[in-house]
């Protein structure tokens, strides 16, 4: 009842400073009728939605287009704005008859009897021609292809960057093995929740992680014997399983489990992300460029990748470098793919010689 109150307050505001523009410069004013103010106030939030929001984002953004509101979020915000009209209006009996009154009078044909058809023939048609519009199959082409990974302005030097997580240094090998030989493996803090929750279970902490790799190290180190290989596959399946609780935190609503693109935010936006188990997605590009996506976002594609190609957040400005790194590494997991090598143009062209 309090939440109802305090909207009925608010859209009171709204109607009161509509009412002072109708009635500026006037001395009687021109008293709009509460039926044809709901109307007006309907109009203005459609052109906000559908012009002013587009021109807003073209000043703020400084792009030489403007950034269109997805149909959804209009949809979404009409229907929030007829809740509250009608909320608004069905309060109060005397809000209701003033609203009701004009519709009783055009069926009652005060209006005059050609009026009264013309509304009532308009208003079918209109609706049908919305339902007609909407779910005719469209056979026009596309205005343009979707790239799905444009590189015009991807920094060359970062081709040939591999993923650290992959190949960890030595200095972090002998400090992961410390940190085992001592039960006090650190993993990142939000995985660690989970984990402390069945510390009391394994022998060691690090045994929480079920894979034959894991497992292999554990029992080879309590034999006493240290394979570095296998330490170093350990410790790559550390952060495989720290890059999929990054991934299910920041990802996976859209991107979804399998990196499908069908996590349940998907539908929302104008171009579904990009299904990473298909062949010809991210097996066919360089680690290098996947972190340049990841990091940069959809802000950062350039000019060729029109609006909405991709909603990804710029995720350096969020998540820190080596936590990026992992989560490349349980996307590429989770796809069941590999990612292309860098080429090497120059003994290419020796062995050709």
């Amino acid at each position: 009842m309090r939440n109802r109150l305090k909207l009925e307050q608010l859209w009171s505001a709204v109607f009161k400073a509509r009412s002072s523009i109708f009635q500026a410069g006037t001395g009687k004013g021109f008293k709009l009728g509460r039926f044809w103010s709901t109307v007006v106030t309907l109009i203005v939030v459609y052109l906000i939605i559908k012009v002013g929001i587009p021109f807003v984002s073209r000043w703020i953004t400084g792009l030489p287009f403007p950034l269109p509101v997805p149909g959804t979020l209009t949809l979404f915000f009409m229907v929030l704005t007829i809740s509250a009209l009608f909320v608004y209006i069905s309060f109060s009996e005397e809000r209701l008859e003033e609203f009701l009154t004009p519709i009783r009078r055009l069926l009652l044909g005060v209006y005059g009897s050609r009026t009264r058809t013309v509304v009532l023939a308009v208003i079918p048609l209109f609706i049908g021609w919305q339902v007609y519009s909407t779910t005719v199959p469209k056979i026009s082409s596309p205005t343009s292809l979707r790239i799905q990974h444009p590189s015009s302005n991807f920094p060359k030097d970062m081709e040939a960057l591999s993923n650290p997580m992959m190949n960890p240094s030595d200095s972090d090998l002998d400090k992961f093995i410390e940190e085992v030989k001592a039960n006090n493996v650190q993993f990142i803090p939000e995985a660690m929740g989970e984990i402390e929750k069945v510390r009391d279970q394994y022998d060691n902490i690090l045994g929480f992680i079920p894979t034959e790799p894991v497992q292999t190290f554990l029992k080879d180190l309590k034999a006493g014997n240290i394979n570095r290989e296998k330490a170093k596959e350990a410790l790559r399946q550390k952060y495989l399983y720290e890059g999929r609780i990054l991934y299910a935190m920041n990802c996976r609503a859209c991107h979804g489990d399998s990196t499908a693109g069908d996590g349940p935010m998907a539908d929302g936006f104008r171009l579904r992300p990009i299904n990473f188990t298909e062949n010809g997605t991210i097996e066919t590009i360089v680690e290098g460029y996947t972190f340049w996506r990841v990091s940069t976002g959809g802000r950062g594609l350039p000019s060729e990748a029109t609006p909405w190609d991709s909603a990804m957040p710029v995720w350096k400005e969020d998540i820190p470098e080596e936590y990026r790194w992992r989560i490349i590494m349980a996307e590429y997991d989770l796809a069941q793919k590999t990612p292309r090598q860098p080429e090497k143009l120059e003994e290419a062209g020796a062995k050709k010689e």
